[in-house]
């Protein structure tokens, strides 16, 4: 595949325009996912939390061999590095494993232990934000799994949009997908699924600042919770 387009805001814009009116969830988002694989080809990439590997799967379904960048921070729960081996092992995808330029005990001597308690966006930063915006200067479009109905900040999710911080194209595919669409395609398809799930999380990441939801709550309320904090800032 080669590039077909530049980047734009006009672009993103119209793209989304186009698919907004596509009603079945899967093709909506098959089709977001083909046009990026067309017109960015292997300058596109998909990131994962590896929380489930839905959107790697659709992906592989309309860009076969896409890449999926997967932020490994040193902090992640055990079974979330089972999932994305998982994952990776079972579909045709490329694993772009991405690490921050600290180990975390080397942060620790630079910023003292446990800075994700004391300044969780500075660590947020240093293991997340800045590694994806360094691996993701080689792209000139990425995707993600956000969805409208995980919380109040994601309600206004566009399908395709202008990630105008990073000056590139953001597709979210399943940005429209409800709970119900999400747990119909994981059964219908057999996704692997991180098995934290079953032990009540709601949003999977860092383990020391992650806890399960309790009921009535949002997916993402085990998300810094007790703090003002609610997005790593990867998708702000």
């Amino acid at each position: 595949m080669t590039t077909a387009i530049s980047p734009t805001p006009e672009v993103a814009a119209d793209a989304d325009a186009r698919f907004a009116g596509i009603a079945d969830p899967v093709e909506q988002a098959l089709a977001v996912l083909a046009w990026a694989g067309d017109n960015f080809g292997d300058r596109f990439a998909i990131t994962s939390s590896m929380a489930d590997g839905l959107l790697a799967h659709l992906a592989s379904r309309a860009i076969p061999g896409v890449h999926v960048i997967f932020l490994d921070t040193g902090y992640h729960f055990a079974e979330t590095i089972g999932t994305r081996d998982w994952i990776t092992g079972v579909l045709p995808v490329t694993l772009v494993n991405v690490t921050p330029p600290q180990t975390v005990a080397e942060q620790d001597l630079s910023h003292g232990p446990g800075l994700y308690e004391r300044d969780p966006d500075l660590c947020c930063s240093l293991r997340k934000v800045q590694p994806l915006a360094q691996t993701l200067s080689g792209y000139a479009a990425w995707g993600s799994g956000v969805r409208r109905d995980e919380s109040p900040t994601r309600a206004g999710t566009r399908l395709v949009d202008w990630d105008a911080k990073r000056g590139m194209v953001k597709v979210n595919p399943i940005a429209a997908w409800s709970q119900d669409d999400v747990d119909g395609y994981i059964a219908e398809h057999r996704i692997p699924v991180n098995p934290l799930f079953e032990l009540g999380y709601g949003s999977i990441g860092c383990a020391p600042c992650t806890r399960p939801v309790a009921p009535g709550e949002d997916a993402r309320a085990g998300r810094w919770a007790g703090s003002t904090k609610t997005e790593c800032g990867l998708h702000t």
